[in-house]
């Protein structure tokens, strides 16, 4: 009997271990701006600030697919025992492409003004930095896909590290205006130059790979798809500002300080994530591996649920002493607010797995329709919901996560892992579907 899947299980094991710690330092040190902004601006400031940081980490996440397509790519051909093909140089210029045209956006003046409320040096912030976030995706996919964890785990800390110690030299400077702490948050975009060296080596722009149009389709289908997702996640802010304006800026702030506090349980689905489109390539490449697979995914979609149910309880009762022992008393928030916020972040911690498992079977158009079903569900809710703006960007969180779960478990459960097994077993695959 094979032994692939004991090998693939203590690979994942010492993998899930160092990439986890690398993604809690980071999510620290992410944590640690987003509290340190909150208390160096005011609240409204802080709303604007959020809306920045949403925005661009929104657009770094709506760019998340192209880590884990060059991941599959790397992967595979790892198991093939050769060098990545030009696919990956056609997918990345296909994100550099759709960053730039997206990061224009903001710099249009009367979306600038709904976003940043005068502050246009932001839009450019968010351009120039999303570019770079492109190249960053790129390098962590093919660090990840070829099993350099090491490096991989590097990349996260030094990006994140970057922030908080030039914001700090900001405000010791005096100069912790938006636009310069701005600056500062940027600069980790540049983290991936340096890592560069590792995965130069790895890549044969020479090799055939799928038809370029098959490519730029499928790359286009799932940056569609992410960018989607940040609009619930990330970018939530910026949605609020877009389709539910005028809310009191003090009680956004707040909300959003609240957000942050929210979204820790995400901490606990981040490793898994960023491993699940190689290991499941790796499972599905056996019988037994796949039956593991199955059981992984069923009892962690249900112990998700349960999680959020009791992460939402948690809320309720501590959620607002939280928010004002972390970034202080002129930050209020209500209770059911936290509750809904909590729910929504374990939520989308599932649908995000879920949905990397349909990216390893090649299935853009169902990761799309996944976050379209999300994105809309909650855009619908914060334009016409009932209630005030903090209640309608509460009760759009939730919705539409929720109906998002639904979706995935469905397409999960019909998807063929064939479609990993013929990639897998050499360079005359199928065309993705």
């Amino acid at each position: 009997m094979s032994t692939e899947p004991e090998v693939a299980t203590t690979v994942t094991g010492r993998s899930v271990g160092r990439i986890s710690g690398a993604i809690l330092i980071g999510s620290a040190l992410g944590f640690a701006v987003v509290i340190l902004t909150g208390r160096v601006f005011s609240p409204a400031d802080y709303a604007v600030f959020m809306t920045f940081w949403g925005l661009l980490f929104g657009l770094g996440s709506a760019l998340s697919p192209l880590e884990q397509e060059l991941a599959r790519v790397s992967a595979v051909a790892t198991q093939n025992q050769a060098k990545i093909s030009r696919d990956a140089v056609t997918a990345l210029l296909v994100g550099l492409g759709a960053v730039a045209v997206v990061g224009l956006v903001p710099l249009v003046p009367a979306v600038s003004d709904r976003l940043f409320l005068g502050h246009y040096g932001l839009g450019v912030v968010v351009l120039v930095a999303g570019v770079a976030f492109a190249a960053q995706f790129a390098v962590r996919g093919l660090l990840i896909g070829n099993d350099q964890v090491g490096s991989y785990a590097g990349l996260i800390v030094v990006e994140a590290a970057v922030r908080p110690l030039l914001i700090l030299a900001a405000v010791l400077a005096a100069v912790a205006d938006l636009v310069p702490v701005a600056v500062a948050v940027a600069v980790g975009s540049f983290a991936w130059v340096l890592f560069v060296p590792k995965v130069r080596a790895h890549i044969d722009p020479a090799l055939p790979g799928d038809p370029s149009g098959v490519v730029v389709r499928r790359m286009l289908m799932l940056l569609s798809s992410a960018a989607l997702t940040a609009s619930v996640i990330t970018g939530y802010p910026a949605m609020v500002s877009l389709l539910a304006p005028g809310g009191d800026p003090n009680a956004l702030g707040g909300l959003y300080a609240a957000l942050g506090v929210a979204r820790v349980p995400l901490l606990l689905f981040a490793a898994v994530q960023a491993l699940a489109v190689p290991v499941v390539v790796r499972l599905s490449a056996s019988p037994e591996g796949l039956r593991k697979l199955r059981r992984l995914l069923a009892a962690g979609t249900v112990g998700a649920v349960a999680l959020g149910a009791l992460g939402a309880l948690v809320g309720y009762l501590v959620g607002p002493w939280l928010v004002d022992l972390v970034f202080g008393h002129k930050y209020v928030v209500a209770d059911w607010a936290v509750a809904g916020l909590v729910w929504s972040s374990v939520i989308v911690a599932i649908v995000q797995l879920l949905a990397a498992v349909l990216v390893a079977r090649v299935r853009p158009a169902q990761v799309l329709a996944i976050w379209a079903v999300v994105a809309v569900a909650s855009a619908l809710v914060l334009a016409l919901g009932p209630g005030d703006t903090i209640a309608r960007a509460v009760l759009g969180l939730v919705t539409g996560p929720t109906l998002g779960l639904l979706v995935a478990v469905g397409f999960v459960a019909k998807s063929d892992p064939r479609d990993i097994s013929v990639q897998v077993a050499g360079p005359a695959a199928e065309p993705p579907r």
